[in-house]
């Protein structure tokens, strides 16, 4: 048997250590989505020495990392074979673009997210420390090759409470050879009018996004595919085609929440909203961010408003997280839950995967669950 990398077996020695000595540990990577879910709690379990790209194979269009691989360093190999991620994990903090690792464990997706699929589409396989310092395997890096249930994809949105991802091999996609960008004057529920009518039509949407500045609202539509299908679309539907120099940044600035419309002003959070495409227009003080061709809203509210989203959100089918908190935000926005409570189907089964994958508790359940 092959001995294991370094890295990995110290790592798995302190997870064994902690379910042991009944220590809790939290997994990090760059750190970039600390506040992404309830507090971090317990002990740091650092992934960075966890590094590089083990294998990848261009014409096979799949690619395998360990867990701390600097997401840059992923995206830009696959940039130079002229491929990439089709869901366009974000990129948080000035201080770097985060980790193939906690790209897996957050689950978040990019403006492209509504058309292409999400992160756990593209996981093929996965090795896995859990809370008994077992290293597991599952999956491999190919489409078919799932038997029983797919514990790879398991992990995405996962937050670290399953176990340790220690690698990843993910299915990557040629760049598309032709983009553009249409920008719509328009009202929020014309917009979602406009979004729902295209897409039962054969064109190629890859993302959109609206939002009003100075009163105006915007609609902003990417095709991408081929130079005929996209110039054919930019004829059909119309619309002020956007300067790619300007129009490719604006959508990296959405990507990774740069845009000048994420700023938190004062004692407000940002609030995800995730309900159907054909949802309406909900009724709201302030106008939201739409992506996902309206799957996805984003809105700024302050803690006591949470409870009218959330509603809003159940209302239409879908559900509400509290985001982002923003700086000096008051106790009170503080312990506003995150997460939407899961039904309780779910919440049996998100327990019992648990404790099948973690039975000591060492990893940071409250992180994705909160308190019990």
């Amino acid at each position: 048997m092959a001995a294991m990398d370094p890295a990995l077996a110290q790592l798995t020695d302190r997870i064994r250590a902690a379910a042991a000595d009944g220590h809790r540990l939290r997994i990090r990577g760059a750190g970039t989505k600390d506040f992404y879910g309830e507090s971090p709690q317990g002990e740091l379990l650092a992934t960075g020495a966890l590094t590089g790209i083990t294998s990848y194979e261009p014409s096979e269009l799949v690619v395998t990392a360990r867990a701390g691989t600097p997401l840059a360093e992923l995206e830009a190999a696959l940039a130079a074979c002229g491929q990439c991620l089709p869901f366009e994990p974000p990129r948080f903090g000035p201080s770097g673009t985060g980790t193939v690792g906690g790209m897996i464990a957050a689950g978040l997706c990019g403006p492209a997210r509504a058309s292409v699929g999400a992160v756990r589409d593209y996981v093929l396989g996965a090795t896995l420390v859990n809370g008994r310092g077992e290293v597991l395997a599952f999956g491999g890096q190919v489409m078919k090759n799932v038997a029983g249930y797919d514990i790879s994809r398991l992990l995405a949105g996962s937050l670290g409470t399953l176990g340790l991802i220690a690698e990843v091999s993910l299915k990557v996609l040629p760049i598309a050879p032709a983009e553009a960008t249409l920008r719509f004057e328009c009202t929020q529920s014309d917009a979602l009018r406009l979004l729902n009518g295209w897409g039962a039509q054969p064109l190629p949407l890859n993302a959109s996004r609206w939002s009003e500045q100075d009163a105006t609202g915007a609609l902003w539509l990417r095709l991408r595919g081929a130079v005929a299908a996209v110039d054919a679309a930019c004829r059909h539907l119309g619309g002020e085609r956007q300067p790619d120099a300007q129009a490719q940044p604006d959508w990296q600035a959405a990507r990774d929440q740069r845009l000048p419309w994420f700023g938190i002003p004062g004692a407000h959070s940002l609030w995800r909203l995730s309900v159907p495409q054909t949802a309406p227009a909900i009724d709201f003080e302030t106008a939201p961010l739409l992506e996902w061709h309206g799957a996805q809203r984003w809105y700024l509210a302050s803690a006591n408003q949470g409870a009218r989203l959330r509603a809003a959100a159940r209302t239409a089918g879908g559900h509400a997280t509290l985001f982002r908190i923003a700086d000096g935000a008051s106790q009170a926005a503080r312990s506003v839950p995150r997460f939407d409570a899961l039904s309780a189907p779910l919440a049996r089964i998100h327990r019992a995967l648990l404790r099948e994958f973690d039975p000591h508790a060492v990893f940071d359940h409250a992180r994705l669950l909160g308190a019990d």
